[in-house]
């Protein structure tokens, strides 16, 4: 007689006993280990599988002696399927379990259905699951837990429904996939009931329970009942603290977190992987660079050193606190470099652009940003979605629109230009390059369309001045559904704004408070005052803050100083001053636009006390770098230093357009002004600002057709922004300058500003 594989006798003899011994508690924790098994990619052939597997397979599906045969000499038949995610071998399984008998038992039955349902079939793990005869809680909870696994948890909470109805009795593992569920719905309000059936049987102080509460109270944005959840369960386990400590991350209290951490470890229970990654990601939102240091020696003393989700989170926390050469010594080390890990790098970086010391350490570390994309590229890696919304980031705040369509190009020959995320981004991109037509095509061209590509072309318009685009466009949302949140409406009313539409703006002011119930913020406020200055209508600007009994902000306090300014009327530039300065602002441009003012008016005694303030407050000082990118290489212009100018000939050509613009009616500015670092008087405006260079050098070493674009370090002047004008006329060119406050674009001689940026 045949002997039948060692696969089968093996596991036979010395699984089936134990199996049948197993109550369903015990049972459910085997299957709840078969899960976390890895799914590898589907093959329906057997080649991946084990000789011995094979041998078996063949034995029993190919009329071999089945007399030594018993029901759960399939089970280890059947695991191996699911290791192997092959649903052709499940199928094979099946087949003979129906030809020898053996569909009758339940514990056999039930197994089937969790291996349909790991090999992703659900449509076949119900259809067993159907035609049983009979059921225990085990199968029910098998048949749930395959469709959580399966993202249908919609169907999970049915079959749950279904299995109260016939009389079952859940057991704890059964509410904890049912709580599972609930989170991957935001299902709140079933959730609820869920846990009054928990505390009807008193079984929250259950780790499983506990920590399935936990997380469904986090992913439904109730902090505290999380906390209260993992507070009742007796016997805390690291995934009881790992689940707090995640909820404490995503709802906004990383403080807390890291102190659950640090009480964890007092506790005695030892971090795993995904406490490590939780903690540390708290540490990035944070900044706490000095408490993430000391996690990192925890990671290697622990043996997660080599984890590359550990190791993504400590580079990207060096990355985020600035400490470059740390993240990259970490990088270069790794043995393995995925593409989360590239992600981490080049997000990183255009995270750096942000919280940069200043613009032009900002534009360097968008340029390497860009340089590790490329590299990433030769590594083989295929881009994914998020790896496109961080590099499109970068070209918009680097406004590097060459990159950005060649990152545009790149999207369409990978698939993923349908992304509602990376379509958004390039929207942005385009926006902030200053192509409005590209942006907008790129809108149009969206398949699907939030909320959030819906604001942000509709700012987009706003800033490039398209006021009635942007405000047809806003009633095309409201056509079709979309609800506008408070970031549309700051995008509406600074469209209503830059075309001073008085009435409009407030009628959409009024519509956003009573129809949609949205509380105005500083930002909705700041557009209305910005409106009422641009018209001149200062005292209407000062009576809408008494009407709306605003605390103004900073920069409300500096649109009307600099309108109090432009308009003549110093005394209530004077009282605005007055109220910035007990703010204690900490922006720079703001001490000296006020320097200017008074330096302006003459009052001595108030520009030593701004002076004494500058010191006190150690604000830093005032630094007027511009810097443009030709051909992927970056020329910087620094205001007054010859030795930064690439050549004599920019400066040349720079008198020779001076001399020009005079004879279209350009006057340069000689009001005195303080915009130099360190000086402690006023300069003459006759050494030119940096932005001037940088538009002059440009014009010398690009094609005519080719529009300039300029990053400035701080706001510009009103002498420059007429000049940029003036220039813009003659010589037929586009140029787009982004400053510390907002993007001016200049086409014969209009400025997508509307002019108020010259104000400042």
């Amino acid at each position: 007689m045949a002997s039948l594989p060692s696969v089968v006798i093996g596991n036979a003899v010395k699984f089936d006993p134990e199996f049948r011994k197993l109550t369903p508690t015990s049972t459910l924790q085997f299957e709840k280990k078969c899960y976390s098994s890895s799914t590898k990619e589907l093959d329906k052939s057997f080649e991946s599988f084990s000789l011995e597997f094979r041998e078996a397979l063949s034995f029993i599906t190919q009329g071999g002696n089945t007399d030594e045969l018993e029901s759960s000499s399939y089970v280890p038949l059947l695991q191996e399927c699911i290791n192997n995610n092959s649903v052709s071998g499940v199928e094979s399984i099946h087949a003979h379990i129906t030809k020898t008998g053996f569909s009758q038992e339940l514990f056999l039955m039930t197994f089937l259905v969790n291996a349909y349902a790991k090999c992703g079939t659900m449509d076949r793990a119900r259809r067993v699951f159907d035609n049983l005869s009979q059921r225990n809680v085990v199968t029910w909870t098998s048949l749930m837990s395959g469709y959580v696994h399966n993202s249908q948890p919609e169907f999970a909470i049915s079959v749950f429904k279904e299995m109260l109805e016939v009389g079952g009795y859940p057991t704890n593992y059964t509410l904890g996939i049912v709580l599972n569920a609930c989170s991957s719905l935001y299902d709140f309000q079933f959730g609820k009931q869920i846990h009054g059936y928990i505390v009807k049987y008193d079984i929250e102080y259950d780790a499983s329970i506990g920590n399935a509460l936990c997380s469904l109270y986090s992913k439904c944005r109730n902090l505290g009942m999380a906390i209260k959840a993992f507070k009742r369960i007796e016997e805390k386990n690291v995934i009881s603290w790992t689940a707090a400590i995640s909820a404490c991350g995503d709802n906004g209290n990383s403080a807390m977190g890291l102190d659950m951490f640090v009480q964890m470890l007092s506790e005695g229970v030892n971090p795993n992987e995904i406490t490590l990654t939780s903690v540390l990601s708290a540490c990035c939102t944070m900044q706490a660079l000095d408490v993430g240091s000391q996690i990192h020696s925890l990671t290697i003393k622990l043996g997660y050193g080599s984890d590359l989700p550990v190791t993504n989170s400590i580079m990207y926390l060096y990355l985020k606190s600035g400490y470059i050469s740390e993240a990259k010594k970490i990088f270069d080390g790794m043995n393995t470099i995925s593409l989360v890990t590239w992600n981490a790098m080049i997000a990183g970086h255009a995270e750096m652009t942000s919280v940069a010391e200043d613009g032009l350490s900002a534009h360097l570390c968008g340029i390497e940003a860009l340089k590790i994309f490329q590299r990433m590229k030769k590594s083989g890696l295929k881009p994914d979605l998020f790896t496109f919304s961080s590099v499109l980031t970068v070209c918009s705040s680097l406004v590097a629109l060459e990159q950005g369509e060649q990152i545009h190009a790149q999207t369409i020959k990978t698939g993923f230009l349908s992304d509602v995320v990376v379509g958004t981004a390039l929207v942005n991109m385009y926006n902030k390059c200053g192509s409005i037509d590209r942006a907008t095509k790129a809108f149009v061209e969206m398949s699907i369309r939030t909320l959030i590509s819906w604001t942000s072309m509709i700012t987009a318009f706003a800033q490039h001045g398209l006021s009635q685009q942007a405000l047809q466009l806003f009633e095309d949302m409201r056509f079709v559904g979309v609800r506008p949140n408070k970031i549309t409406f700051v995008g509406v009313l600074s469209a209503c704004s830059q075309a001073g539409m008085v009435d409009e703006a407030l009628a959409y002011y009024e519509m956003m408070k009573n129809e949609y119930k949205i509380n105005p913020v500083m930002d909705h406020h700041a557009c209305l005052i910005d409106m009422f200055v641009r018209l001149g209508r200062i005292d209407e600007a000062f009576e809408f803050i008494k009407k709306s009994d605003l605390t103004p902000n900073e920069f409300i306090w500096s649109i009307l100083i600099a309108g109090c300014r432009s308009q003549g009327k110093l005394e209530l530039g004077f009282y605005a001053a007055e109220q910035l300065l007990q703010l204690k602002p900490k922006d720079s441009e703001t001490y000296f636009l006020l320097l200017n003012m008074y330096f302006s008016a003459g009052r001595w005694k108030d520009v030593s006390r701004v002076r004494k303030m500058m010191r006190d407050e150690k604000v830093d000082k005032l630094t007027d770098w511009s810097w443009i990118s030709i051909r992927d290489k970056v020329y910087t212009f620094k205001f007054g230093t010859k030795k930064h100018h690439p050549s004599d000939e920019v400066a040349k050509f720079l008198e020779d357009l001076v001399d020009r613009a005079r004879t279209l009616g350009y006057n340069m500015d000689t009001n005195l002004e303080v915009v130099d670092e360190g000086k402690e008087e006023p300069t003459a405006l006759a050494a030119p600002h940096s932005e001037k260079l940088a538009v002059a050098f440009g014009l010398l070493n690009t094609s005519k057709a080719t529009h300039i674009r300029v990053i400035k370090s701080i706001s510009m002047c009103r002498d420059c922004h007429n000049f940029i004008k003036i220039v813009s006329t003659l010589t037929s060119r586009t140029i787009i300058i982004r400053d510390s406050k907002r993007l001016h674009k200049f086409v014969n001689g209009k400025c997508s500003c509307g002019d108020f940026g010259g104000l400042i």
